[in-house]
């Protein structure tokens, strides 16, 4: 039987806690030292960076149906032709491409709708130096093709949805979020935005109204209400 050496040293208690406390510390500092700055395991990949908006050049076009029979413009089709001028004012500048179909069986009703387009796109604020008059080859005669409206402008897109490059199962115990995970949120904030030049910087801001911040402040400050008023939504209030 091994005899014991009563003058080797022995851990006591206090100097085990202290050494159990110095390594759950050495534990927490590598946790505080991920990149996250998390102590837990988080998802890497960021759906903004599969999924990016970016500006791009896109056509916007209307396609206006016509009838062999017609002699003049709807007023759905003027309506429809009001609408794609407001669209153009809103993103672009250049010129606006009115293309005919050419050897369609609706040649004679194109012939007096595409004048009246003309026409109808002037008396909406287009320059005629801003108009194009250009064809379109349809696939036969027989076709009741339509004069298609279009420009190209700036416009927010992303990539297409529903690619789904692996399986789902592969990844499921990784804890990461799937390839098209994202993409529909992205696609409906490109088409949501009005002016795609702010994704890319701030627009400048107007001019303050000093008379009105004067008297705003004056009434904040002897707790009366303004005595200016306001029309909100048809309705007025002082």
């Amino acid at each position: 039987m091994a005899s014991l050496d009563r003058n080797a040293p022995r851990i006591t208690k206090p100097r085990f806690a202290a050494l159990a406390l110095i390594m759950m510390a050495a534990a927490v500092s590598g946790c505080a030292g991920s990149p996250d700055g998390m102590t837990t395991s988080a998802i890497s990949d960021d759906y903004r960076q599969r999924h990016p908006i970016v500006l791009t050049e896109k056509e916007h076009h209307v396609d206006i149906p016509v009838v062999a029979g017609d002699r003049r413009i709807t007023t759905g089709a003027r309506d429809t032709v009001r609408g794609f001028v407001q669209d153009y004012r809103a993103h672009a500048s250049g010129t606006i491409e009115v293309l005919a179909p050419s050897g369609s069986a609706n040649s004679p009703g194109v012939s007096a709708f595409r004048r009246q387009i003309r026409q109808e796109l002037v008396a909406s604020g287009i320059p005629s130096a801003r108009i194009v008059d250009s064809y379109y080859q349809t696939s036969g005669p027989g076709d009741a093709a339509p004069i298609r409206l279009r420009f190209l402008a700036t416009t927010a897109t992303t990539n297409a949805c529903g690619q789904w490059p692996e399986d789902l199962s592969a990844n499921a115990f990784d804890n990461q979020n799937y390839y098209n995970f994202g993409c529909a949120t992205q696609n409906n904030l490109a088409a949501q935005v009005a002016n795609p030049t702010d994704l890319i910087a701030p627009r400048a801001m107007t001019p303050i109204d000093a008379d009105q911040r004067s008297k705003v402040i004056d009434s904040y400050r002897s707790g009366t209400t303004p005595t200016s008023t306001a029309t909100i939504g048809g309705f007025s209030g002082s």
